[in-house]
C-alpha cells in the first residue's frame, strides 16, 4: 500500500492527508445531516449517502487527474474559460429557473452544474497567468485594465444570482493582485469599478439577489446593535436561530454522531449549515478540529507557493487556496453568527454534486504546483 501511494500520489502528502480526513468526515456528517431529506424521500435511507459518496469519489478522481496534469497548460485554456463562464452565467440568469430567483444552476439532461464554479477556476487561473508575466516589469494602466475588466464583469455576472460567491471571488482576486505586486492605485480602481457595477445593478433593478444580500447585511447589523430589523428575511432568521440551537446543544464534546436534532429543522443542514450539525454532534472540539484542518490546508497551500519555482505556479496555488479557505471561513462564520446568512457550502464537507468535482480539480492543481520541489519529502 505504501509503495502504491508513493507511486500514484505525488506532491505534498500533508495536503493528501487533510483531504482524506475531510472526505471521511464528510461522508459521516452528511449521512446524519441528510435526515430531513430521508424523510422527504419516504425513507430512502442510503440513497443520499450513496449519491454523495459517489460524487465525493468523482471529486477525488478529478483531484488525482489534475495533480498529475501539467498545471502550466491550464493557463492556455483559462481565457476561453473566462468568456465561456460569462456566457453560461448570463444564460443561467436569463433562461434557467431556480428558487427565490436564484438561477444559479444550468440543467443538462438529468444533471445540473453551477457556471460560477467554472468562472472561479478560469478567472483565478487567468489572473495568475497575467500577473506572472508582469512580475519583473512595472505595471501600467494598460496592463491592469484587462485584469480589472475581467474581474468586474465575471463577478458582476455571478452577483446576478449569487452575491456571496461574487464577493468571495472578488476578495480572492483582490488578494491575488496584491500578492502579485499590483500598485495600490490600480487596486483602488478595481475596487471602485466593482462598486459602480453593483450600484448599477441595484439601481436598474437587475440584481434582485443584491437587494436580498443588502437586506441580510442590514438585518445582521441591526441585530448586533439590538435594533429592530427591517425587511426581515424570515427563512434566513429561522435558519440562523436553529443553527444557534444546534451549537448550544453540542457543548464541548457533542451529542454524538447521528444524534443531531436540528437536522430535521435546518432546511439546508446537509449543505449551507453543515458546520452547525458538526458542532451539535461532535461539539466544540469537533468544530475546532475541522477549523484546524482548513487552516492547515491554507498553510500547506502557501508552502506550495514557496516550493514553486515559477511565479505562475505560486500565484495559482495562492489564488485557489485563498478561494477554498475563505469560503470555508465564511461558511463557519455564518453558522456561528459571525456574519450575515449566505448560501455558501463548506468545501469538501457539504453535500454537493458538480461543486465537488470543481473543488477536487482546484485542490489537484494546488498539489500539482507543490510537486515543483516537493517530491517524496514533507517540508
Amino acid at each position: 500500500m505504501t509503495t502504491w501511494l508513493k507511486e500514484n500520489l505525488k506532491g505534498d502528502y500533508q495536503i493528501w492527508t487533510i483531504i482524506a480526513a475531510l472526505s471521511i468526515i464528510s461522508v459521516i456528517v452528511v449521512a446524519s445531516a441528510s435526515g430531513r431529506l430521508v424523510i422527504q424521500s419516504n425513507g430512502a435511507i442510503f440513497f443520499h449517502v450513496v449519491k454523495h459518496t459517489a460524487y465525493m469519489c468523482f471529486g477525488l478522481g478529478a483531484m488525482w487527474f489534475f495533480h498529475r496534469f501539467d498545471y502550466h497548460k491550464i493557463a492556455n485554456y483559462s481565457n476561453i474559460g473566462v468568456f465561456l463562464s460569462i456566457a453560461l452565467l448570463l444564460y443561467a440568469y436569463k433562461f434557467e429557473h431556480g428558487i427565490n430567483n436564484a438561477n444559479r444552476w444550468i440543467h443538462l439532461g438529468g444533471m445540473t452544474f453551477m457556471p460560477s464554479d467554472i468562472a472561479k477556476l478560469s478567472l483565478i487561473t487567468n489572473l495568475a497567468s497575467m500577473l506572472a508575466r508582469r512580475q519583473h516589469l512595472e505595471y501600467t494602466f494598460k496592463d491592469v485594465l484587462p485584469m480589472a475588466v475581467k474581474i468586474i464583469i465575471v463577478c458582476g455576472c455571478i452577483a446576478l444570482t449569487n452575491v456571496s460567491t461574487s464577493v468571495l471571488l472578488f476578495a480572492t482576486c483582490f488578494l491575488l493582485m496584491f500578492i502579485g505586486r499590483v500598485p495600490v492605485n490600480f487596486l483602488a480602481m478595481t475596487l471602485a469599478g466593482i462598486f459602480m457595477f453593483g450600484t448599477i445593478l441595484v439601481m436598474t433593478g437587475t440584481g434582485s439577489r443584491i437587494e436580498t444580500a443588502r437586506n441580510r447585511i442590514a438585518n445582521y447589523v441591526n441585530n448586533i446593535k439590538g435594533k429592530k430589523k427591517k425587511d426581515a428575511d424570515k427563512d434566513a432568521d429561522y435558519q440562523i436561530e436553529r443553527s444557534y440551537f444546534a451549537i448550544a446543544n453540542g457543548g464541548i464534546a457533542g451529542k454524538g454522531p447521528g444524534k443531531s436534532q436540528q437536522r430535521y429543522f435546518l432546511s439546508e443542514s446537509e449543505s449551507d449549515f453543515i458546520y452547525a450539525i458538526i458542532i451539535e454532534e461532535w461539539g466544540m472540539l469537533g468544530g475546532l478540529f475541522v477549523l484546524i484542518l482548513y487552516l492547515w490546508l491554507l498553510y500547506r497551500g502557501m508552502k506550495a507557493v514557496d516550493s514553486s519555482g515559477r511565479a505562475f505556479g505560486g500565484l495559482l496555488s495562492a489564488g485557489l487556496t485563498f478561494s477554498l479557505v475563505i469560503q470555508a471561513m465564511v461558511h463557519m462564520g455564518v453558522a456561528t453568527g459571525l456574519g450575515p446568512v449566505t448560501g455558501q457550502p463548506l468545501p469538501l464537507l457539504s453535500m454537493g454534486g458538480s461543486s465537488l468535482l470543481f473543488t477536487g480539480a482546484m485542490i489537484g492543481i494546488i498539489i500539482s504546483v507543490s510537486k515543483d520541489k516537493v517530491k517524496d519529502a514533507i517540508l
